[in-house]
């Protein structure tokens, strides 16, 4: 992805007409699948200076597939009388230099930390044991597994990176899966145990966190229910993903 920024500079009695402009041209700029997203700033200080941020999926498909489009025409129709007023029109590419800060809590610390997560996998599994279904599968557990599960979910989280210091990371976790064959029943009822699991150790459950929480659960079996089929040739380096309040982390299935 690539980043541009854009500053205006406009005369203050033409702001509202301006906003107003770009909350229209907004419409195909929002429609074409070259936009990631798109914000429109105004300084405090100076309020007559604007900023425009697009992220686009590249340069090329900015300059190339956006500017040769129907959306670029319709988008350009909005905003034609306040090209002169651009100051400055860059591509910013970002960098490794990036993070969150602390204004909202954490998926990990709104959960309650380790010592939540340590609750949820220790009564998840001694539900898991018992279920005629998928209990098989884990007939022979290690003792210590649903700790190393614990500080795997602490991690995706947003927690201490434990389980790639101390277990290997994604790749011990991909291996954990590969070829056991999992059924879609199984994955499901692990998918239903585990929310049950969060009901009875009391996780939070406002809509937000379970959502959250349920989009990774979903998201990761659906991964280990496709790596643990036979033929299944899963990238076998990857970072443990880092869940946040609705987002994603960027991931590219293998082709």
């Amino acid at each position: 992805m690539i980043v541009e920024y854009i500053r205006y500079r406009i005369d203050t009695g033409d702001a509202a007409e301006f906003e107003a402009a770009y909350g229209r041209a907004a419409v195909p700029l929002a429609a074409a699948p070259q936009c990631v997203d798109y914000e429109l700033s105004r300084c405090v200080e100076e309020p007559e200076w604007y900023v425009l941020r697009i992220t686009w999926t590249s340069a090329e498909d900015h300059m190339r597939g956006f500017r040769g489009g129907e959306d670029f025409k319709a988008f350009f129709a909005e905003i034609r009388p306040y090209v002169r007023q651009i100051e400055e029109m860059r591509h910013y590419e970002r960098t490794a230099v990036r993070g969150e800060g602390s204004s909202v809590p954490g998926l990990y610390a709104w959960a309650g930390g380790a010592e939540a997560f340590e609750r949820l996998t220790e009564t998840f599994y001694a539900q898991v044991l018992k279920d005629e279904l998928i209990g098989p599968l884990f007939a022979h557990m290690d003792p210590e597994h649903p700790r190393y599960v614990a500080i795997w979910l602490s991690e995706v989280f947003g927690g201490p990176s434990r389980y790639t210091d101390e277990r290997g990371g994604y790749h011990h976790m991909l291996l954990q899966h590969l070829g056991k064959g999992i059924t879609e029943p199984q994955r499901r009822r692990w998918v239903a145990l585990l929310m049950d699991a969060a009901d009875e150790v009391g996780l939070p459950d406002d809509p937000e966190f379970r959502a959250a929480f349920f989009g990774y659960i979903e998201w990761g079996t659906r991964l280990a229910f496709a790596n643990s089929q036979p033929g299944a040739k899963p990238p076998m380096q990857a970072p443990v993903p880092r869940w946040g309040w609705g987002v994603a982390p960027p991931y590219t299935p293998a082709p």
